[in-house]
């Protein structure tokens, strides 16, 4: 049968007809959004292992992915603790200040960081910095957070694609090719980030310009406020400033590192300086029990579900099927190819986690490589590298739950009660994410082809 092609494992078509049926469902329900999306993602997980798709520990240890959730969850400490000092309302007076409260410029401001972090930290550890600072200024300024949010989400993933550190499928791309270092990264996706950045900012303020606006009585109320005021402990703020700094700081240098063999990674460098800031400011249980409370869980545990939901298509053949499918259509031509892999990696990064596509699609790139003659590593190879790493991450920006920044943001938006469902993402997040794989692909054909 022409479903058996889908793996080449011993998944039978019942197998392969449930996952897909389980994997559709499931996703039909987190976009009506009538039911909590983490109790759906939950849902469709147990599914899969209920009927056999994915074993129970193939899904708690192969394919939910541990280091994401424990950055996640140290960064979340890390920013609640700081958060009670007062320190974000004081940065964010502080910026919208500097702006003398122009929306305009604010938006600017905010998402120029984003972009910037983005690059040089983890998208998630960016937005989870950012977010807090946005939502004072907002208040503030008394005007509607969704644009500055919408802004930094699509800024995480832009900014991530232009580094070797910035992004999950950049990391693995440079793990399976050691040629292409941080600096060919830097050299050959800077360039058209730096264009879709600008580009992104001026559709955002044709979008948005008629929200950006804020009374002038509002204006000089910033200009008048005291920052300083919204300190509540110094004390607080200079032992989480050290922390937060030095956090970020080993997440810069940690490639360095790990070079003299200290293998700090992402998800330990955020647990350990969680740990290190709860040992410094929290004096009994009562204070601990309230900073895990404040942890964003349900975001948590919706990551867990979509982990192994996805996990599920994933074991019984389907991305890699669709992968060899397209690529097999291209008759190996390198420039056919990297067009095909483009947009097949925008359109299934904004559909399910980017982490196990890419993961699919490396091996699939070194077949290619092999079957035209050419070694992986081959300038000629090169621009399929790219194109997979700009479709990877710029695809997240598609959908609600295309990146984990996305579903971070939309998380800590219903906290403060601001709508951020999947219907109005999408509404601005897709066409967006479709101008930015045009303005990859103009870049490829113009440097490459």
């Amino acid at each position: 049968m022409q479903v058996l092609l889908f793996t080449g494992a011993s998944s039978s078509s019942l197998q392969i007809y449930g996952a897909l049926f389980i994997f559709l469902v499931t996703y039909a329900l987190i976009i009506s959004e009538k039911i909590s999306r983490a109790i759906v993602a939950l849902l469709g997980a147990l599914a899969m292992v209920i009927f056999g798709i994915v074993r129970l520990e193939s899904a708690l240890f192969e394919y939910v992915e541990w280091g994401t959730i424990v950055l996640l969850i140290g960064m979340m400490i890390l920013v609640t603790i700081a958060n009670q000092s007062g320190l974000f309302e004081y940065i964010a007076i502080r910026a919208a200040k500097k702006t003398k409260g122009d929306p305009v410029k604010i938006l600017i401001l905010l998402s120029g960081l984003t972009a910037l972090g983005s690059a040089f930290l983890d998208n998630v550890t960016t937005v989870l910095l950012i977010v807090p600072i946005t939502f004072s200024i907002t208040k503030v300024l008394k005007i509607k957070p969704f644009p500055f949010l919408l802004a930094e989400v699509l800024f995480a993933n832009i900014g991530g694609t232009a580094t070797l550190i910035g992004d999950p499928p950049n990391i693995m791309i440079g793990a399976a090719n050691p040629h292409l270092t941080f600096n060919a990264f830097l050299l050959n996706l800077a360039p058209v980030i730096i264009l879709i950045t600008i580009v992104t900012i001026g559709i955002l303020y044709m979008i948005f310009r008629k929200h950006l606006h804020v009374e002038p009585e509002n204006q000089q109320k910033l200009m008048e406020i005291d920052e300083n005021s919204y300190i509540i402990s110094r004390k607080l703020v200079m032992r989480s400033s050290i922390v937060l700094l030095s956090t970020i700081a080993l997440f810069i240098i940690h490639p360095l590192l790990s070079r003299i063999g200290l293998h700090l990674e992402a998800p330990a460098i955020a647990i350990l300086g969680a740990t290190v800031l709860m040992l410094l400011t929290i004096e009994n249980n009562h204070q601990l029990e309230e900073v895990f409370a404040r942890v964003e869980w349900t975001t948590i545990f919706f990551f867990a579900g979509l982990f192994i939901l996805v996990g599920g298509i994933q074991e019984v053949g389907i991305i890699r099927f669709l992968a060899e499918k397209t690529i097999a259509l291209t008759g190996g031509d390198i420039q056919t190819t990297a067009t095909a892999v483009l947009w097949l990696s925008g359109v299934a990064s904004a559909t399910i986690d980017n982490i196990p596509f890419v993961a699919t699609m490396i091996p699939l790139i070194n077949d290619v490589a092999a079957g035209i003659g050419l070694s992986p590593d081959s300038p000629q190879v090169d621009v399929l590298w790219w194109s997979l790493s700009l479709g990877a991450c710029l695809g997240g920006n598609g959908t609600l739950i295309g990146a984990s920044a996305n579903v971070i943001v939309a998380g800590l938006a219903t906290r403060q009660g601001e709508k951020f469902t999947y219907g109005r993402f999408l509404l601005y997040g897709a066409p967006i994410t479709i101008v930015t794989l045009i303005i990859s692909q103009l870049y490829l054909w113009i440097r490459y082809y």
